[in-house]
């Protein structure tokens, strides 16, 4: 099996479940429907197209950066027919940045990385007013691997914007917490609950059909986990600072010491 992962950052991000009308919500996280609708759409799938492929794709999702939740009263109005859409109240998510990965077969995985590298339709992060600011692919992941989900997802980059890392580097100083931390002490894991397992709980987000005159979804088990946020890799972190010596030293990188040099004249 092979995984394939997907940073999810922008301004704004939008992952509803069970929206009507006027009352647009979004879970704390994306949803399984929702990254199967990006992967879909980056291959150019038509909407009524069939899904069984995306769908048996195992699902799971890091929180590496929560944001926080805001609501956009909503009015539109059509200019050339003078026609008022109904008033709505749209919830996002502001400022944050997930981990998602999607594990099946490596033919599947790899059509699906291809995809993403380039898109046949813009991908967009829940809703079309909600584009990414980063690229899918991040640079510090190896968006393609052959461990399992679970670990890909534990073991990857702590991906939170730089802001929100010295946020909560002063946090953890200003608690006086014993150790050097350069993350939170857990982001959440949200996986597919294996079948036959008791799920934390459910959400409708497996997607049927995405047809827009009859959308179908299916229920999906979520089992909640946490892992802590993997240590900042220092590639420079083995060496050592060279040692003060005079102006006609030489230095030794690959034991660090000076070596005293003379003029051959």
């Amino acid at each position: 099996m092979t995984v394939l992962l997907l940073r999810l950052a922008g301004p704004l991000q939008a992952w509803g479940s069970s929206s009507r009308f006027v009352q647009r919500t979004t879970e704390n996280a994306p949803t399984k429907s929702g990254i199967l609708g990006l992967l879909a759409a980056a291959e150019g799938r038509p909407r009524g197209s069939d899904l069984s492929d995306l769908t048996a794709l195992r699902f799971g999702v890091r929180i590496d950066q929560p944001g926080s939740r805001i609501k956009d009263f909503h009015k539109a109005e059509n200019t050339d027919t003078g026609r008022v859409m109904p008033l709505s109240d749209r919830y996002y998510l502001a400022d944050a940045v997930f981990l998602a990965g999607v594990e099946g077969g490596s033919d599947v995985i790899r059509r699906l990385h291809d995809a993403v590298r380039t898109p046949r339709f813009l991908p967009y992060l829940g809703r079309r007013s909600c584009p990414p600011s980063l690229p899918l692919l991040p640079d510090l992941v190896q968006p393609l691997t052959e461990a399992p989900l679970e670990a890909a997802l534990r073991n990857a980059p702590w991906q939170a914007s730089q802001w929100y890392v010295r946020q909560v580097k002063r946090t953890a100083a200003r608690d006086d917490t014993p150790g050097v931390h350069t993350g939170p002490d857990d982001l959440d894991l949200l996986l597919d609950c294996p079948t036959g397992e008791l799920p934390d709980y459910s959400l409708r987000d497996l997607p049927l059909t995405f047809d827009p005159n009859h959308r179908k979804y299916a229920m999906r088990g979520v089992r909640i986990g946490h892992v802590s946020a993997p240590a900042d890799h220092d590639p420079t972190g083995h060496l050592r600072p060279m040692p003060t010596a005079g102006p006609d030293a030489a230095t030794d990188p690959a034991a660090g010491t000076a070596i005293r040099t003379t003029d051959a004249n």
